[in-house]
This record gives structure tokens, sequence and C-alpha cells, in this order.
């Protein structure tokens, strides 16, 4: 599919600098493609990893009252103790395991994202040299220049950076915590995603409206 408006282009001494990019725009519009599947692909990440992390915490929650009736009975039945442990740290492990294999996945996300971070910032550079820091005296697409896009971008991945640090800490803290209400916080946390904010969302719209993959 086309860029919008990325048809033949006529040269003429008004839009020559212009005309000269249009590689990059063709680029620009490919990155914003990506932010969008990243985004979707982040959000599926983290529905699974909700899905696990629920189950980390019934488990822990189940174990620590165990171990709790453990310590009244265990006078009447001493030898059921050591198995039901065993068992509950497996199952806990498990289940840790799989919350981590979301979270290696989440750091690739992050890592392409950081790409398309770097290629943002290489056109504007490219920008800045051929036009100068008076910057392009027509748009790329509807009314953004470089810098615009490259703002976006640092936006973006700054704040899909510190979620996923979040998310690497919840699951530190998730095997450990045998306090129910630490531990609904730490599914609210890793469910809301607070890093994500709607400010976040409407920075990825805006750039998938300007460059045409959403209509004005």
């Amino acid at each position: 599919m086309r860029p919008p408006g990325s048809g033949d282009i006529t040269v003429t001494q008004a839009n020559r600098k212009c005309s000269a990019v249009t590689g990059s725009t063709r680029k620009i519009k490919d990155n914003a493609a990506d932010w969008h599947n990243l985004m979707v692909r982040w959000e599926s990440l983290n529905e699974d990893g909700f899905n696990i992390a629920g189950n980390l915490v019934a488990i822990r929650l189940t174990r620590s009252q165990s171990d709790q009736l453990v310590v009244v009975d265990e006078s009447s039945s001493p030898s059921s103790a050591p198995s039901q442990q065993t068992g509950g740290a497996a199952e806990l492990h498990d289940e840790c395991c799989k919350l981590q294999d979301v979270i290696d996945r989440m750091v690739v996300v992050v890592k392409k994202m950081e790409r398309l971070t770097a290629s943002q910032q290489g056109f504007q550079d490219l920008e800045n040299f051929q036009f100068g820091l008076e910057g392009r005296k027509c748009p790329l697409f509807h009314s953004w220049t470089g810098k615009h896009f490259n703002e976006s971008s640092c936006v973006l991945l700054d704040s899909f950076s510190q979620e996923l640090k979040l998310k690497q800490t919840i699951l530190q803290e998730l095997a450990h915590t045998a306090t129910s209400d630490l531990c609904m916080v730490y599914l609210s946390c890793w469910l809301h995603q607070p890093f994500i904010t709607p400010q976040t969302r409407l920075t990825l719209e805006a750039l998938l409206l300007e460059t045409g993959h959403h209509p004005l």
C-alpha cells in the first residue's frame, strides 16, 4: 500500500528538497505500522502474563494457608507436610518460569522499539543535515517534521521501557509475597500498566493519523 499523496511528484524549485526524501517518507510510515504491531503484541503478552501471575498468586496464597495449617496440625499428621510443601514449590516454580518467559518476550518487543527509535533519530539527523536547524519547509505527511516523529518514538519507548522494569520487579516480588492485599496490588499494576498512560496511546494514535494508517 502506497502512502497517501505519494504518487508521481512534479519536481519544481519549491518542492525539490521535499521530493528528495520520499524514501524516508516510506520508511517512516513503515515504522509507524511497526509501532502499532509491537503495541498489539505487547498487549497480548500483557494479558498472558496477567493470567499466569494470577495463577502464581493463587498458588502462593494457597501454599501460605497450607503452611499455617501444617503448623497447627503437624503433630497429628507430620508425614503429609513435606509432600504438600514440595508440590506447592514445584507449581510455584513452573508458574514463575512461565511468567519469566512472557517477560523475556516483552524484552524482545522493547528491543525492537529501541531499533525503531534509533531509526527515527537517523531520519531526524538526515533532515537536520539537509535542511538545517530551521527544518523542512513542507511536511512529510500532513504537518509533522522529522523532529515530531522522533519525539513521538522517544515518548513511546520510554513508556514501554519503564513498564518493562515494573513487570520485572513484579515477577521478583510475587513469588515471595504472602500478603493477599499486596498480591492484589501487584496484579493490579500488571493489568493496568501505570507507565502506559492515555497519553502514550494518544501518541501512537497521532502517529498513525499523521502517517495515513488511520483516516483523519
